[in-house]
């Protein structure tokens, strides 16, 4: 492989693109979950108010940091994060969600877009390590095992009745 084949940190350009190309799918569908998560935060009524609106809040805030990680491992690897909202919407395979107040169906939503999440961040834990992409494999790996705990917990939850 010639160094013209190279991006600037070393990696192979034509599999970096393949990477952000997949970061950007994930990126999108991060974009959408974040904004769910906020519509729930602020929505959510009736019992266990107080426990969901702080657990929502909570992960907002962790969707924001890892939005932030993936535009800029696109950026790293030389590539242009999306960011605009008609483009997360066109890629996006989580849906948007609407007045949804109801703690039971707001867990069932996050559990909804873990689903999508999950398979994606595995391909590209695949992707990235036949490419000795280190970088992008780390972050995957560190997404896969918070949520997969997380999955386990919101499945708990609506265990409870």
């Amino acid at each position: 492989m010639g160094n013209h084949e190279l991006n600037q940190i070393g990696l192979g350009q034509q599999s970096s693109k393949e990477v952000s190309d997949k970061l950007n799918v994930l990126l999108a569908n991060y974009k959408v979950f974040y904004m769910n998560a906020r519509g729930f935060h602020w929505n959510i009524r009736g019992e266990k108010f107080f426990e969901l609106h702080s657990k929502f809040e909570e992960l907002y805030n962790d969707l924001q940091e890892k939005i932030d990680e993936l535009a800029e491992r696109i950026l790293t690897l030389g590539f242009t994060p999306m960011h605009r909202y008609s483009d997360f919407l066109a890629v996006s395979a989580v849906e948007e969600a609407q007045d949804v107040s109801n703690g039971r169906e707001a867990v069932k939503r996050v559990l909804e877009a873990y689903a999508v999440l999950l398979p994606l961040e595995r391909e590209l834990l695949s992707l990235s390590g036949a490419n000795d992409d280190e970088g992008t494999s780390s972050l995957m790996s560190d997404y896969i095992s918070q949520q997969e705990k997380l999955v386990w917990m919101y499945s708990a939850y609506l265990d409870q009745r």
